[in-house]
């Protein structure tokens, strides 16, 4: 019986993943369109969105190849177990074990590297510069987000999500600096990794300044649907990080039985809700940056986590 209940929670994390991807997307605009005294779309806009290209038929490109055709299935699939393997709403679930921070690093990178070889692989001039602009970024963010994990790794002892929740719920852990540090890192990769303003802007489709929408051009139909399904899993999956890492406060344990479960799920969608309130505020009170100084946005995050692992070398040599 235990067994049985064990899968369903986590099979539960998993469909509740899915399905609040795309409000959460919705949240956002919706929020983004009240501060700029807009009306805006609804909250549900996103799910029409996705089941109108789902209906909608697929037109391939004469030079596509079948990497074309099996990319967007690759990379929804890699994101969405990504991002079933942070805890949400509970820890030390079934299949929490495998919730490595590496493991979920090589993950996106794996969605990435298949993004932009699909936006390659058509020959369109659009789609070679998203994905070597996609490239770009990722060429920073992915050592930034490395760099973030060793200093979380060094606090807590191991790189396992379950086990950093449980490390910063403790009593000793108190106020540091090396994971404000680390905090800054993870924001700042987690804008860029999800083509966000300012370093993308993902309500424009702008040739000459766009990165993730020059590599979906060619795609249509049920493949852009994955795609768009995708982006919103991943942009969840970041905010879903931040609340386990950063502020794991009311999640269940495994076991603790339906009342602590649905304290769990209303502590998460507490997350959710604050989190895409705090990027649509931010999103409406910045400029979009020229491609050119991502770089160094980008590099603010790598030496922030880099800064913050030698603090702790030094504070621990003393």
């Amino acid at each position: 019986m235990a067994l049985i209940t064990d899968f369903l929670v986590q099979g539960g994390q998993m469909l509740l993943i899915l399905l609040l991807a795309p409000l959460l997307t919705g949240w956002v605009r919706t929020l983004k369109a009240q501060l700029l005294r807009r009306r805006g779309p609804s909250l549900l806009q996103p799910y029409r969105d996705l089941l109108k290209l789902l209906r909608k038929e697929v037109v391939l490109a004469e030079s596509a190849s079948w990497l074309f055709r099996v990319a967007p299935y690759l990379i929804f699939a890699a994101i969405w177990v990504a991002a079933a393997l942070v805890p949400t709403f509970a820890s030390g679930l079934m299949f929490n074990w495998t919730a490595d921070l590496i493991a979920i690093v090589a993950l996106l990178g794996t969605a990435r590297f298949f993004l932009a070889l699909a936006g390659l692989d058509v020959g369109t001039s659009f789609g070679g510069i998203g994905s070597s602009r996609e490239m770009m970024i990722a060429s920073l963010a992915e050592p930034a987000m490395l760099m973030m994990v060793f200093t979380l790794s060094l606090l807590a002892g191991a790189t396992e999500l379950t086990t950093v929740a449980r490390f910063m719920l403790a009593a000793d852990v108190g106020l540091r600096v090396s994971l404000a540090l680390a905090l800054l890192a993870l924001l700042i990769v987690a804008i860029a990794e999800n083509a966000r303003i300012p370093v993308d802007n993902p309500a424009t489709h702008l040739e000459l300044t766009m990165v993730h929408e020059a590599m979906v051009l060619e795609y249509s139909g049920r493949h852009l649907a994955l795609i768009e399904l995708a982006a919103s899993l991943k942009l969840l999956l970041y905010i879903s990080l931040i609340g386990c890492i950063f502020a794991p406060w009311g999640m269940a344990t495994a076991g603790a039985g339906l009342p602590a479960y649905f304290i769990g799920v209303a502590a998460y969608l507490g997350k959710l809700a604050l989190g895409g309130f705090l990027l649509a505020l931010f999103e409406t009170s910045i400029a979009k940056m020229r491609v050119f100084r991502v770089d160094q946005f980008l590099g603010v995050a790598l030496m922030l986590g880099l800064l913050g692992a030698l603090l702790l070398f030094v504070s621990r040599s003393l």
